[in-house]
C-alpha cells in the first residue's frame, strides 16, 4: 500500500512514524522535501474546511491517504457512496420538482404514484448516463485503465459531498437558484477530484465533467 505526498503527488511507502501512542514523527517527501501530509495532525474541520476551498492537497489527503485504509472495504465503500449519492439526488428532483408540481390534499393517489415514479426515473436514469458518460469521457479523454476507472468513480461520489447542503433546504427555505449553484459546486469539486487522481490537464477535466453533468442535465429535462 502506497500513499502520496499531498503537496506534490508524489508515490511515498508512510506518512509517519509512531515511536509511541500520541508520539509520532511526519515523514517528509522525498521529492519535494515537504512533509508528506500535515492533514495527520489537523482536525476534521480543517480538512473539510480546505475540501470547500477547493485546494488539491486536501483532496490528495481524502482520496489516496484516507480511503487507502479502506482499501480491502473497497466494494462496500463504493456501494455506500453510490447509495449515499442517489439518496441525496432523490431528495435533490425532489426540491425541484415541488415548485412545478402541484402538492396538495386534493392530489390523487395515482397522481402522486406518477410524479415519484417520473421523478425516480429521472435519478436512476440521469444518474446511470452520467456515471456512463463521465466513465467514457475519462477513457477518451484521458486514456485511463478499468481498474482505474473504479478508483475515479469512487473520486466522484465522494468529491460530491456539496449535495450534503441540500438537507439545509429542510430546515431553511431558500429560492430555487440555489440548488443550481450547488450543482456548480459539485461540478467543480468533482473537476478538482478528477485532476488530483489522473495528474491531468485542468482543461481535459473539466471538459470530461462538463460532458458528463451537461449529459445528465439534458436527461432530466427530456423526461422533467
Amino acid at each position: 500500500m502506497e500513499y502520496r505526498c499531498v503537496q506534490c503527488g508524489f508515490r511515498i511507502k508512510t506518512l509517519f512514524v509512531q515511536y509511541s501512542p500520541g508520539n509520532i514523527r511526519l515523514m517528509k517527501c522525498v521529492n519535494c522535501k515537504a512533509v508528506a501530509d500535515e492533514y495527520i495532525e489537523c482536525e476534521l474541520m480543517i480538512v473539510l474546511i480546505d475540501l470547500i476551498l477547493h485546494k488539491p492537497k486536501a483532496y490528495r489527503h481524502v482520496l489516496f491517504n484516507v480511503l487507502n485504509h479502506e482499501r480491502t472495504h473497497f466494494q462496500g465503500l463504493l456501494w455506500k457512496s453510490l447509495v449515499g449519492f442517489l439518496v441525496l439526488d432523490t431528495y435533490r428532483s425532489l426540491l425541484v420538482k415541488k415548485p412545478e408540481e402541484e402538492w396538495g390534499t386534493s392530489m390523487s393517489i395515482s397522481s402522486i404514484f406518477w410524479i415519484y415514479r417520473k421523478m425516480l426515473m429521472d435519478v436512476f436514469l440521469g444518474n446511470y448516463m452520467f456515471l456512463c458518460s463521465f466513465l467514457f469521457a475519462i477513457r477518451s479523454l484521458l486514456k485511463t485503465s478499468a481498474q482505474f476507472s473504479r478508483d475515479l468513480l469512487l473520486a466522484v461520489l465522494i468529491s460530491s459531498y456539496f449535495k450534503i447542503l441540500l438537507t439545509a433546504m429542510m430546515v431553511w427555505e431558500f429560492p430555487p437558484a440555489v440548488i443550481y449553484i450547488i450543482d456548480l459546486f459539485v461540478l467543480s469539486s468533482n473537476t478538482v477530484a478528477l485532476k488530483v487522481i489522473t495528474k491531468s490537464t485542468m482543461n481535459r477535466c473539466i471538459g470530461a465533467c462538463f460532458i458528463a453533468h451537461a449529459i445528465k442535465f439534458c436527461i432530466t429535462q427530456a423526461f422533467a
